[in-house]
């Protein structure tokens, strides 16, 4: 196919597939050899194409769900000669479709773009496909919004169907919505909206003032290469977990540096809004007193990272005021290999936020500083509430010990266990139903009670002590402060 006739977005993927050294007459998609049929995206996908099945009774379409990385985890059809085809290009569980594995596909541009794609034919970048039309919608993580994976359907590309992305996105949507279902026991966490931009001031940022409480060696390292590459007019890539801190850390080194311009922190935005989310804040790059932070890039649609490289390299080639000066920006992601490759050119220096959990002494001068902020007074914490924190492993990192801390201390001055969440003292397993979570929150809240024990506990929640000792088993209930006992 004359790749002229290619409509933009099919286009620029051919482009990278090109840049990713794939041939069109070659294909050699990577073979892992190991699917993971425990994760909640297979165990809901699968469920979901279950469901598809009986729609497309008798037709020949293979229906796939697959991971954020393109690695197939299922497949379902009923149709023997498409298998026996899809098999012979290795179309598979176990094999990975990504873009930059096989070159311009369904699957693969619904997760570089990570928006619903529909490749017909020769629209695939290598011959191998082109016989087939595939339809691809991202799976979006129902707690996050990052997209967990796609659901993939193909079909002989002569019998292919308008319905067919229809088909894919209405699927993608009901896998969503059975993880949401299935994973009630994780915590939905309050994330910022998709595309938010906001202006953080150098005087306020969320860590604790340096001057006064240093905190541990893994954060205050970090500030101290970003502080260094920022003065040097270096561009910076600041990874680590989510809620860690990334952005903070670019604030607190310009904070450092004396430098008193605003701050842009752009938040990766929803798949359909990427062209009104660049023209809101990509004008601040012409202005040498802003310094732009766009956070989550691993997150970003192909051709907006390839827009924004764009943009970032004038800007830091003409000082965006044309002055020459550096122009100060900074980019964020979870990991540097997940940067995508139009922008991991333009970084001069990484920086790792490390895990809250791997700088436990970071904690409690955290959990002070959020409580004075939000009570706009000194509060304090008992021991059993500080054992509680600093015992806890914080999978959401700081940003959930802000919220913890936040919603504690907007009851009281002095934080207790009773003021924290019933996640602090479990180590449960497995998916909680809402009967179970809320079975469980109401035994820790006994169990958190001042002078409580477990047979108090009991009393209060028409148990024997017997069922309860089983159900925080159960549940993982650990409480600090010595209160098993089976005194009355």
């Amino acid at each position: 196919m004359d790749s002229r006739r290619l409509a933009p977005r099919l286009l620029a993927s051919w482009q990278r597939s090109e840049r990713y050294g794939l041939s069109p007459e070659e294909m050699r998609p990577v073979f892992t050899g190991s699917v993971d049929t425990a994760s909640l995206l297979y165990e809901c996908g699968h469920e979901a194409l279950r469901g598809l099945r009986g729609t497309l009774a008798n037709e020949a379409v293979s229906m796939m769900i697959a991971d954020s990385d393109g690695l197939v985890l299922s497949r379902v059809c009923d149709d023997a000669s498409i298998n026996r085809s899809l098999d012979r290009v290795h179309l598979a569980p176990g094999f990975s479709f990504a873009e930059r594995d096989v070159g311009t596909n369904g699957l693969g541009l619904a997760l570089a773009d990570r928006a619903p794609s529909l490749v017909r034919a020769d629209e695939h970048y290598c011959a191998g496909l082109r016989g087939y039309t595939c339809a691809a919608a991202p799976v979006l993580d129902p707690v996050t919004g990052a997209v967990a994976g796609s659901v993939n359907l193909t079909t002989w590309s002569d019998a292919s169907s308008g319905l067919l992305l229809a088909l894919a996105q209405a699927t993608a949507g009901n896998t969503t919505a059975l993880m949401l279902a299935r994973g009630t026991g994780r915590k939905d966490r309050a994330l910022p909206p998709p595309g938010r931009v906001s202006r953080v001031y150098a005087d306020r940022y969320d860590q604790p003032d340096d001057a006064h409480r240093p905190l541990s060696p893994g954060w205050t390292d970090a500030l101290a290469t970003a502080r260094t590459a920022l003065a040097r007019g270096r561009v910076v890539a600041v990874v680590g977990e989510p809620g860690a801190g990334k952005t903070a850390l670019v604030s607190a080194a310009r904070r450092q540096m004396g430098a008193r311009e605003r701050l842009l922190s752009a938040r990766p935005p929803a798949p359909g809004e990427v062209d009104a989310w660049l023209r809101l804040w990509t004008p601040e790059l012409e202005k040498d007193s802003t310094c732009v932070v766009v956070s989550g890039v691993d997150r970003l649609p192909a051709w907006a990272a390839t827009e924004l490289a764009g943009l970032f390299g004038r800007v830091r080639r003409t000082g965006g005021d044309g002055s020459g000066r550096p122009q100060p920006f900074a980019v964020t992601a979870q990991r540097y290999a997940a940067i995508p490759d139009a922008l991991s050119p333009l970084i001069d220096t990484v920086v790792e936020v490390p895990a809250l959990r791997l700088r436990p002494d970071d904690i409690l001068p955290l959990a002070r500083h959020f409580a004075h902020r939000y009570r706009g007074r000194a509060v304090t914490f008992t021991p059993a509430a500080t054992r509680a924190l600093t015992s806890y492993d914080w999978p959401e990192n700081v940003r959930q010990l802000r919220r913890v801390v936040r919603e504690a201390a907007a009851r009281t001055d002095v934080i207790d266990t009773r003021h924290l969440p019933a996640e602090m003292f479990t180590r449960s397993g497995g998916h909680l139903t809402r009967l179970q979570l809320l079975e469980r929150d109401e035994i820790v809240r006994c169990l958190t009670e001042p002078g409580t024990t477990v047979a108090r506990a009991a009393a209060k929640l028409g148990m024997g002590r017997a069922t309860v000792y089983r159900k925080m088993a159960r549940y993982g209930i650990q409480v600090p402060g010595g209160r098993s006992g089976t005194g009355s």
